[in-house]
Formats: C-alpha cells, sequence, structure tokens
C-alpha cells in the first residue's frame, strides 16, 4: 500500500521514529544505520515494508530501496521475521550483509546476536544465488570477493586464537579492508593488532 513516507520528524529513537505527513504521526520501525542516517535532521523520506499480523500492524522503514530489498530477503527466509532481520541490518551495513551472504561467511552471520549456525546457513543457502544476481557480480568479481573473503576468515580467526572475542575481531577486519581491501593477511592481523 506505502511505497514511502516523508514528513517531519516528530520522535527518533534508535528503534523507531515518528514521522509526520499531513497531520498524520507515522511510528516506523527503523535500524541503527537508519537511526544514526536521521540523527540531527528535521525531516525524511524513508521506503516502508508493512507487516500486517493479526495482533499488531507494523511500519518498517528504510533509507532506501536496496536496504528494504535485503529486508526483503532476508524475511523470506524460514525462521527469520521482521524484528531478526532488522537485528541483522542493525549490525551491519547492507553491503557487509551482501557480501557475508554472497561469499558464504557463516561464522560473520553467527556472530550476530541471535543468529545460530543453523539459521545462518540457512540465510546463505536461500539467498546467496539471489543476492549475487541483484548485486550483478560476474564471475570475475565474485573471484575477488572470495579471495577477499578468505584473508578475512584468516584474519579472523588468527586473532581469535590469539584471545580477542570473534564479533570484535570481525569488525576490526571490517574496518581494516574498507579502508585498503587489498592488505595480505599478515599485514591485516598486525594492523588489527593495533586498533584492538
Amino acid at each position: 500500500m506505502f511505497d514511502y513516507i516523508k514528513g517531519d520528524i516528530a520522535e527518533l529513537t534508535p528503534a523507531f521514529v515518528v514521522i509526520e505527513a499531513a497531520g498524520i504521526g507515522y511510528c516506523i520501525h527503523i535500524t541503527l544505520p537508519t537511526f544514526t542516517a536521521l540523527n540531527g535532521k528535521p525531516n525524511a523520506r524513508l521506503y516502508v515494508y508493512e507487516a500486517i499480523r493479526e495482533d499488531a500492524y507494523l511500519l518498517f522503514g528504510f533509507m532506501n530501496q536496496a536496504e528494504r530489498q535485503l529486508f526483503l530477503l532476508l524475511i523470506s527466509v524460514s525462521g527469520i521475521g521482521a524484528n531478526t532481520a532488522r537485528m541483522i541490518m542493525s549490525s551491519y551495513s547492507t553491503q557487509e550483509i551482501q557480501e557475508m551472504i554472497a561469499t558464504g561467511n557463516v561464522s560473520a552471520l553467527n556472530a550476530i546476536k541471535g543468529i545460530g549456525t543453523k539459521t545462518a546457513q540457512r540465510i546463505i543457502v536461500d539467498l546467496k544465488d539471489k543476492i549475487l544476481k541483484i548485486a550483478g557480480a560476474g564471475s570475475g568479481s565474485a573471484m575477488s570477493v572470495t579471495a577477499n573473503n578468505e584473508v578475512k576468515e584468516e584474519a579472523v580467526s588468527a586473532l581469535v586464537m590469539l584471545g580477542f572475542a570473534a564479533t570484535a575481531s570481525q569488525k576490526a577486519v571490517d574496518q581494516i579492508l574498507k579502508n585498503d581491501p587489498n592488505l595480505r593477511v599478515e599485514q591485516l592481523i598486525k594492523t588489527a593488532l593495533k586498533i584492538m
């Protein structure tokens, strides 16, 4: 029914935003990246998804259509509800989640609160082909992503063996690779040790 809602921000919390449009206040559930993007802004335009259940009528809002598309893919997986999908999307950026699914990175998805190994594997099995199709990844770029993922996995497991938490290690490695995606494993580990 709704594609997007545009209006003044009446209230903003990390969990939801109230957008007033034409005299009506819409309570829209959001992710942490959306909260960060809206912080300090007087108005917003959010693409919405309506979840209509027996006991509730909920709106979920996204900064762009790519975010909403990823959310729809996540909730299409058996066992993933709207709140779990929101938790996943609050933990990582849209691009990072797509990368994790495309490269089969079970440990990164498993590090998200509420996502067990079986659920992470189910997400990858159900969505990998769809994500690759959306990303338009040709065989060359898919191979480079896989190679990059192997470096990432190796660095994270080395940091975990050194006694660092898996989630903290994953975030540190992702942050470093965002700035310099061509680092070798040993350079990546050395850099991660400096910031952890």
